[in-house]
């Protein structure tokens, strides 16, 4: 396999916010290119023959677990070696406080002016604040998570030692700005801090008290020293895993899938062309007066749009002055094309899962249909054939607790929505099906569970 960045320059189509995104693919799948929906074709009704062994390419991608959150522990075969929370000291085998803890200690900052990537640190926590809640099914929401106690010490927990591996437990901060801020320089010592000031955002953005309250919740792992996701840990002792990778995009589901899919940031668009969204969707990460770190306009169903090649915008002068100090360019210089709104967070997709469109307007929250390449469109025009198969589609319906539209990124597209090309999106019942039958898996399937 040969990994690269598949991000191409095309006029008028959305170009990357910041950090390219790099994948993996099989060497035989073409670049990707512009393709129009009505010139796509179905694809392949037969197999293709393969210029290397590899005859299928299956991709399975998980959500919101960091490869820290579940391979603290791992311990590779003789020979081999991993950076993670054992290796480093951070932690024990048993779960435990190691040498190094001390460097995993997550701090306090103030942030009362404008918003920064690297805030003013102060004091180290005393103690994690208690993990929250969140949304976890089957739990009260947005409420302390009574499982774990109100004293954990500041750094790395075993969640298992308070909650089953298959339980639910509370969901972390996973947004653009937050993220930056929880990096912090590369120091990573904000995480807690981040959750408990402005957590995921909220619509109730004159209410700071109205957090969601995740700051304990991003410093919890898995141990697989105590048998926790063993099927993971298979996976690791028979393929290879990447220890220095954490994700595409900073920022949520909406954003890394689109990403994932295409390559490039979705785009608000008027007419198929950039356009200013409405001012209660462009997002403002400043703090609210009087408060510390509070957001003034951000949360999942608030701002989610960026104009980052305009320094003037909140929030983007600070994340451009610290790429400038980075020992490397960053890639093609942020790739912002000026007059572009990004979406840099979680908007519902243009199109329903059957193709109907979506209503737009400023409380929709929902992204216009999309015009930007993408991995269907450009492997329908190789000839390849390819699925991407969704947890929670069944035939031609959805279940509504299972299915994630945002994780079904392909319905953004026009051109793979409005052709053949939108039989392609299935349920994951279908790849069980397929995975009997040589004749029907296609050559590139995408599997979100």
């Amino acid at each position: 396999m040969t990994c690269h960045r598949n991000i191409v320059h095309q006029p008028g189509v959305a170009h990357p916010v910041s950090l390219p995104f790099v994948s993996c693919i099989a060497s035989a799948i073409l670049a990707i290119a512009g393709v129009h929906a009505e010139t796509v074709a179905a694809p392949p009704s037969a197999p293709r023959a393969t210029v290397t062994p590899i005859e299928h390419l299956i991709v399975v991608v998980g959500e919101n677990l960091s490869f820290d959150n579940l391979f603290a522990t791992y311990e590779p075969a003789a020979g081999q070696s991993v950076a993670n929370l054992l290796s480093r000291g951070i932690v024990n085998k048993d779960g435990g406080p190691g040498p190094r803890f001390a460097e995993a200690a997550q701090r306090q900052a103030a942030v009362r002016d404008r918003y920064s990537v690297t805030p003013p640190t102060g004091a180290a926590f005393a103690v994690l604040p208690q993990p929250s809640t969140n949304y976890a099914k089957d739990l009260p929401h947005y409420a302390l998570d009574s499982r774990f106690p109100a004293d954990l010490p500041n750094g790395p927990f075993r969640i298992t030692r308070y909650a089953p591996y298959t339980a639910a437990v509370g969901d972390p901060v996973h947004r653009f700005f937050q993220m930056w801020q929880q990096i912090d320089g590369g120091k990573k010592d904000l995480f807690t801090w981040v959750g408990l000031t402005s957590g995921e955002g909220s619509r109730k953005r004159d209410d700071p008290l109205s957090s969601t309250n995740q700051g304990g919740v991003a410093m919890g792992f898995y141990s697989m020293s105590h048998g926790d996701a063993p099927y993971f840990r298979e996976l690791a002792q028979n393929f290879a895993i990447a220890d220095n990778y954490h994700q595409s995009v900073m920022g949520g589901t909406g954003a890394n899938f689109v990403a994932l899919s295409t390559g490039y940031a979705a785009v608000y668009l008027s007419g198929a062309k950039p356009a200013v969204p409405p001012s209660s969707q462009i997002e403002n990460p400043d703090p609210r007066a009087g408060t510390n770190n509070w957001y003034t306009h951000s949360g999942y169903r608030s701002g989610s749009y960026v104009a980052c090649a305009d320094a003037m915008q909140p929030g983007v002068k600070t994340i451009r002055d610290y790429l400038a100090t980075l020992p490397y360019r960053v890639f093609k210089d942020g790739n912002c094309a000026p007059g572009s709104y990004y979406l840099v967070n979680n908007y519902d997709t243009g199109y329903g899962f059957d193709g109907t469109p979506r209503e737009l307007g400023s409380a929709k929250f929902v992204v216009p249909p999309q015009v930007a390449p993408n991995i269907g469109t450009a492997l329908a025009k190789a000839n390849v054939s390819w699925k991407w198969y969704s947890g929670g589609r069944i035939g031609g319906a959805i279940d509504k607790e299972l299915y994630c539209s945002i994780c079904d990124p392909l319905t953004h597209s026009t051109a793979v929505m409005t052709s053949l090309l939108r039989s392609n999106l299935q349920g994951v019942d279908a790849l069980f099906r397929d995975l009997d039958d040589e004749q029907t898996l296609p050559a590139v399937s995408f599997v979100i569970p």
